[in-house]
Parts: structure tokens; C-alpha cells; sequence
């Protein structure tokens, strides 16, 4: 399923029902008094987060959505029936914004939260209500007050606990098949990974966490090059982030270093609260090195960054396995 992560609707509440003229009109009673009723409330337009939900797909082909109107009240004190709202469900993660000034009207996190968008108008009140001592056969009614109606900006944000970061064709996707049961397009070019890929982990026996496979980053991401900047958004809400470096280029001991300070630089260009995370490094693709290329690898220095914790260096292959049940019981601490 392609991710779509980002929408542009427009929303309307339902107007008020109009208030009803109307008259008493019983056998023996020729005068009777007014018994117009009330118009009906507007209907609500409501966002409910929904966990059976992974992209804002649906909203390409329908960009529209009202409530229904009020109906308009009815002589014998009848009040108009209220309209029925309509509720838009979105993927959890999904942040909704006023699409004119781009400010933050919610943040859907749990399933089940809402956010009343636009409020249904008020029913107009009925010929009844304006009876009084000096004029008690009112010919006046109110019209319904006309519902809201505004430009909505909905935006995705994947919720993961782990964020897998590396520059194109470091392994991220054979990773998160290996870890998880996500079935991630692999191949041996840059940018096979065109979206995130979300994978449950499971650790141990009831235990579990949630990988997000970022697309490749590249030096100038944060700027719009290449894929990354569409997708770094999605690493905000990760609580760990686990860099992979291709541990098979040459000269390696210069790159290894290189590729990290590119990442590490990205994250800080497009936030740098990001480099307060915590993390962990990862060589990846051992398993084509020689052994004293992997006693290499141990010593390569990386900076902190923002962090005052000691990093966690690992070596891994997806292939052969190697390294992988250290690096779920690394990630497991780190996340509790």
C-alpha cells in the first residue's frame, strides 16, 4: 500500500434547522396561541483516530465532507430533529491543522482520540419562544445559524518506537524483514525503499515494539535532495534511533566515520532535538568482511552529538543473523 501522509480537505458542519411559524388551531379554541417549534442543530464534523487505518489514502479521491443539516422545527412544539454528524476517521499519529494559517488544532495519538473540527449551527428558535404579556400572537422566527465551513490540512507522522536511519542500500530493509514480518521491496540499488515500512518486533515471549524502516537519507536531505525530506518527519515520534552503516565500503575506516557525521548532520539540520534520542550504531553487512576488517571496525570513534550517553556499537549481519538477538536486547533496554 503506498503511503500517502499528507491531505488537504475541506470540511462543513451542518446549518441550523429554521424555527417554525405556527399557531394553535383546535376545535372550540379559535385563537390559540403560538406552538412553532425550534429548528434542529447543525451536525458536527468530528476526526476519531482509528488503528485500522495506515495512510491518508482515502482522502485523495474524496476531498469534501459535510455534516447534514438541521430539520426545521414543526408547528405542535416540535423541535426540528438534530443532523447527524459525520465523523472522519484518520490513521493514528495524524496531526490536523488549519490549512489557512498552518496552526496545530490537534494531535491524534491514542485510538479513539477525536477533535471537533467544526461545530454544527445552532437551530432558530421557533415563533413559541417569542410569545409575550403584550404580544401573544408573534408572527417571528429565527433562521438556523449556517454551520462552519474551513480548509483542513492533515498530516501523518508514524508512530514507531524504533527508527532505523542510513544512507541508501545500508540494509535497513533486510533488516526489518529479518526482525519483523514487514515484507519491505529489497534490492542491491539506492532508493528501493520509497516509503516507511513499519514492522512489530517480537521479543522475547509477550513482548513486542515497532521499527520504522526510514528511506535513505543523503547529505543535503534536510534541503529536499533526494528522498529524505519527505520522510524524516516520520523519525520525531521514535523513541530509539539505530543508525546503519554499511560496513563493506572501502576505504571503510574513513567512510564508517563519514556516513555517520552525514546522518548525525541531517537529524541536527532538520531537528536537532532529534541527537537527543537515544542510540545506537550499527555495521551492518559483516558477514563480506574479513576478519581483521571487523577487529577494525572497533576502533573508529563516532562524536555524541547533543547525548551525554555512552554509544552502543554493534556489529550485525541480516544475512547470517549475526549480532541480531544483542541487537533487540540493546534496542529492549534502551526503550525501557
Amino acid at each position: 500500500m503506498m503511503l500517502i501522509d499528507n491531505a488537504k480537505i475541506t470540511i462543513k458542519s451542518g446549518d441550523g434547522g429554521r424555527g417554525c411559524v405556527s399557531f394553535r388551531r383546535e376545535k372550540y379554541v379559535p385563537k390559540g396561541g403560538p406552538n412553532g417549534g425550534d429548528g434542529g442543530k447543525g451536525g458536527d464534523v468530528i476526526f476519531k483516530a482509528d488503528n485500522s487505518l495506515a495512510t491518508l489514502i482515502d482522502f485523495r479521491y474524496k476531498r469534501t465532507y459535510r455534516a447534514k443539516n438541521g430539520v426545521h422545527g414543526l408547528g405542535g412544539d416540535k423541535t426540528g430533529k438534530s443532523g447527524e454528524d459525520t465523523v472522519i476517521l484518520v490513521p493514528l499519529g495524524s496531526i490536523i491543522k488549519d490549512a489557512v494559517t498552518g496552526y496545530i488544532l490537534a494531535d491524534l495519538i491514542e485510538n479513539g482520540d477525536s477533535y471537533l473540527a467544526a461545530v454544527g449551527g445552532k437551530g432558530g428558535r421557533g415563533n413559541a419562544k417569542f410569545a409575550t404579556s403584550t404580544n401573544q400572537a408573534p408572527r417571528q422566527a429565527e433562521p438556523g445559524i449556517k454551520g462552519e465551513e474551513r480548509e483542513i490540512e492533515i498530516e501523518l507522522k508514524l508512530i514507531a518506537d524504533v527508527g532505523l536511519v542510513g544512507l541508501p542500500n545500508a540494509g535497513k530493509s533486510t533488516l526489518i524483514s529479518k526482525i519483523s514480518a514487514a515484507k519491505p521491496k529489497i534490492a542491491d540499488y539506492p532508493f528501493t525503499t520509497l516509503q516507511p515500512n513499519l514492522g512489530i518486533v517480537r521479543y522475547k515471549d509477550y513482548q513486542s515494539f515497532v521499527v520504522a524502516d526510514i528511506p535513505g537519507l543523503i547529505e543535503g536531505a534536510h534541503t529536499g535532495k533526494g528522498l529524505g525530506i519527505r520522510f524524516l518527519k516520520h523519525i520525531e515520534r521514535t523513541k530509539v534511533l539505530v543508525f546503519l552503516i554499511d560496513a563493506t565500503l572501502i576505504p571503510y575506516k574513513e567512510n564508517k566515520i563519514e556516513d555517520y557525521e552525514i546522518l548525525v548532520n541531517e537529524l541536527k539540520s532538520y531537528d536537532i532535538k532529534l541527537l537527543d534520542k537515544p542510540k545506537l550504531i550499527c555495521f551492518s553487512k559483516i558477514d563480506s568482511l574479513t576478519e581483521d576488517q571487523v577487529k577494525a571496525l572497533a576502533k573508529i570513534k563516532f562524536t555524541k552529538g547533543r547525548s551525554k550517553e555512552k554509544i552502543i556499537v554493534l556489529n550485525i549481519s541480516s544475512i547470517t543473523g549475526e549480532g541480531l538477538p544483542v541487537l533487540l536486547d540493546e534496542i529492549w533496554k534502551l526503550l525501557h
